[in-house]
C-alpha cells in the first residue's frame, strides 16, 4: 500500500470541501473495494476522506410511500431496521443476504452503490424500488445513475447521502449466490408498483445491473410465476467466467425472477 493522507470530517460540507480540496482524493466508507484495491497496489489515492463520523449520512426515515437510508447505514442496520421490515420487507431480506457477518456490519449502503459492483445486491434494489439517490449536489433516478460496471452517474467528488426507496405494494429478492463469496451470481429483485412492475437483475450482465421489459410487461397482465413462462433473456449480453457461462446466467435470471414473484405475490 503507497502512503496517504488521511481526513475525518465531521459534516457532509467538510467531507465535500476536502474533495475539492485534494484532487487525488477518495472517499472511503465501509471500505471493502477501497483498501483491499489500495493493498494490491491497483490504487493508490494522495488523501483518503473517511466519512465514518458524518452523523448527516447516517439514519432511517420512513414518510408516506418513501423509506430514505443515510448513505452510511452499515447493511446489517438495514436488515435488522423495523421501519424497512416493515414497509419493504424485501430490502431488508436483500441487505441479511449480503457477504458475511463481517461485511455485514462494516459495509454501507451508500458505498455500494457508489462502487457499483457488476454483481452487489443494492442496485438491483435500486431499480425494482424507482429509487432516487440523493447527494450533496442533486437527485439521480436509480434508473440514470447505474451506467455500466463500475461506473455511476456520479461526478468528480460528488457525495452520496441518503438513497430514497418508493415503497411497492408486493416485492421480494431472490438471489443465486457463490458459495464463497456469497455474491449474486445472479440477483433478481421484482416489486410491484401502483404504476407498474420493476424486474432489475444482477450479477448476470456484462454491463452491470439491468431491467427486464418483456418481463415487466408480462407481470403488469398477470403478476403470476407462470406469466413470465415462454420469456427468456438473451445470452449475448451475459457474463460468462469460472462460476457460470452466459447459457446458465440467462437461464438462472428466467429462475430467479419465478422464485421472487412467487415469494412478491404470497404478501398481502
Amino acid at each position: 500500500m503507497y502512503a496517504f493522507e488521511y481526513h475525518r470530517p465531521a459534516s457532509v460540507k467538510q467531507a465535500a470541501d476536502l474533495a475539492s480540496q485534494f484532487e487525488d482524493s477518495k472517499f472511503l466508507a465501509g471500505g471493502h473495494t477501497l483498501l483491499p484495491t489500495m493493498k494490491l497496489r491497483l490504487a493508490a489515492p494522495a488523501n483518503l476522506v473517511d466519512l465514518g463520523q458524518i452523523a448527516e449520512l447516517r439514519g432511517i426515515e420512513r414518510s408516506g410511500s418513501t423509506v430514505t437510508i443515510g448513505a452510511m447505514m452499515k447493511h446489517a442496520e438495514v436488515a435488522n431496521s423495523g421501519d424497512i421490515r416493515s414497509s419493504i420487507p424485501a430490502l431488508a431480506e436483500m441487505a441479511e443476504l449480503i457477504g458475511d457477518p463481517h461485511v455485514r456490519n462494516r459495509g454501507t449502503i451508500g458505498g455500494s452503490i457508489a462502487n457499483n459492483d457488476p454483481s452487489a445486491d443494492y442496485p438491483a434494489a435500486c431499480l425494482a424500488l424507482n429509487a432516487t439517490i440523493v447527494t450533496d449536489r442533486r437527485k439521480i433516478a436509480a434508473d440514470d445513475f447505474f451506467q455500466g460496471i463500475f461506473s455511476t452517474a456520479l461526478d468528480e467528488g460528488e457525495l452520496i447521502t441518503r438513497v430514497a426507496f418508493q415503497t411497492p405494494k408486493q416485492a421480494a429478492y431472490a438471489k443465486f449466490r457463490n458459495p464463497a463469496s456469497r455474491y449474486a451470481l445472479v440477483g433478481v429483485f421484482v416489486a410491484r408498483h401502483a404504476d407498474g412492475v420493476r424486474v432489475a437483475v444482477t450479477g448476470a450482465g456484462s454491463n452491470g445491473v439491468f431491467r427486464v421489459p418483456e418481463m415487466e410487461a408480462a407481470l403488469n397482465l398477470s403478476f403470476t410465476p407462470e406469466a413470465l413462462d415462454g420469456i427468456s433473456v438473451s445470452t449475448d449480453a451475459m457474463n460468462s467466467d469460472i462460476h457460470a457461462d452466459a447459457a446458465y446466467r440467462a437461464h438462472l435470471v428466467g429462475v430467479m425472477a419465478r422464485r421472487a414473484v412467487q415469494a412478491a405475490a404470497s404478501r398481502s
